[in-house]
């Protein structure tokens, strides 16, 4: 099969490529360049979509089949017009996020309510603009939460990092909530399972959910850590100032007002071929990418989650927990740091957390 990546350069991309080309499917990468490079053994074409004649390098070229994974929907149209006529069959990456409601749970791609398409918004309207582009020709894949090996933005592999250093673990309540996640591997499997079948509809791509309290204790025991999860009111984290899914000083688990997002109704994906792989192994593979030095997690520092521990037991007239952490890797290399290690609503007053960029 000769693939076109619409990217290819960074994680679920270049795991489509990457997957592909051990397939022996002939592989070409068009994107900027700028997130990376393309995966060993696939041709690199450069494109810049936000031009109008950025496609050029794609003039002369068929494929069997496309996947695009764009966000902004202008960038879309030129692509379907720049390719009208050369490509076998197209596969669209979207979101979970497009949908308007995000609490009722078991909704289904085919009937769930969908936001306004917009064109200048944020990430969920703007996929939906770009599904619209489509004009049902394609293969609409609505990715749920995508983890794995490679994840750039942190989220599991926070947990991955935090459950192996082992200790007293700071997570947010409810126990029971849902989690769903994806393995990127598995995603570029079904992906090009489904362009080679020539699968066309839209689908909500994502595992089957399982309770909070199970994605923390699997993960925690696949990866061998001594543990011990403290559940943690969402009320108390918002007067602490923690922020929710990613970035510096957050715990990354969606929380109520999303579950929806975390508990979509995955039987038409897996009779559609999606295999996902168990969560052990996503969590063990993760570990050793970062053992590796793959990537950077995100979230809590070791000393901000100490702090906001120490805080919600002394409410409860409660002492903190003293079991060590157990992992024999070196915590600055599974934790995320900063130059200071304390919580903004836990600092002497007029003191401040110095901005860091690096996350």
């Amino acid at each position: 099969m000769r693939l076109l990546v619409l990217g290819g350069t960074q994680f679920l991309g270049r795991a489509i490529a990457a997957h592909a080309l051990g397939l022996g499917h002939a592989v070409t990468c068009a994107a900027r360049g700028l997130s990376g490079a393309a995966p060993p053994g696939a041709r690199f074409i450069a494109v810049d979509r936000d031009r109008a004649d950025g496609l050029a390098g794609l003039a002369r070229e068929r494929f069997d089949a496309a996947v695009d994974v764009a966000r902004n929907p202008d960038q879309v149209r030129r692509a379907l017009a720049a390719l009208d006529g050369r490509v076998g069959h197209w596969t669209f990456v979207s979101t979970t996020s497009v949908y308007a409601d995000t609490v009722t749970r078991g909704q289904r791609a085919d009937t769930a309510p969908l936001l306004a398409p917009a064109e200048d918004s944020p990430y969920g309207a703007a996929k939906v603009a770009c599904e619209r582009a489509l004009s049902g020709g394609a293969l609409i894949c609505r990715a749920g939460l995508i983890v794995g090996p490679g994840d750039p933005t942190g989220r599991f592999p926070y947990w991955v990092a935090r459950l192996a250093r082992g200790g007293e673990v700071l997570a947010p309540a409810e126990p029971e909530d849902p989690v769903q996640l994806v393995d990127a591997r598995d995603l570029a499997g079904w992906i090009l399972r489904a362009a080679q079948g020539g699968l066309l509809g839209t689908y909500d791509a994502v595992a089957p959910a399982c309770t909070r309290r199970a994605f923390l204790d699997r993960c925690a025991v696949a990866l061998g850590g001594s543990y011990k999860i403290t559940w943690v009111d969402p009320a108390f984290l918002d007067r602490h100032g923690v922020g929710r899914e990613s970035g510096p000083f957050s715990l990354p688990l969606p929380l109520p007002d999303t579950i929806g997002d975390a508990s979509r109704d995955v039987a038409p994906v897996l009779a559609a071929g999606l295999a996902p792989r168990p969560l052990e192994e996503t969590a063990r593979d993760t570990l050793r990418w970062l053992e590796a030095g793959g990537g950077s997690v995100t979230g809590l520092t070791a000393g901000e989650e100490a702090a906001l521990l120490a805080a919600w037991h002394a409410e409860r007239g409660q002492a903190p927990d003293p079991a060590p952490s157990t992992t024999a890797i070196p915590s600055s290399r599974l934790a995320p740091t900063r130059s200071c290690d304390a919580p903004p609503s836990l600092l002497a007053e007029g003191e401040v957390v110095p901005p860091n960029p690096a996350g």
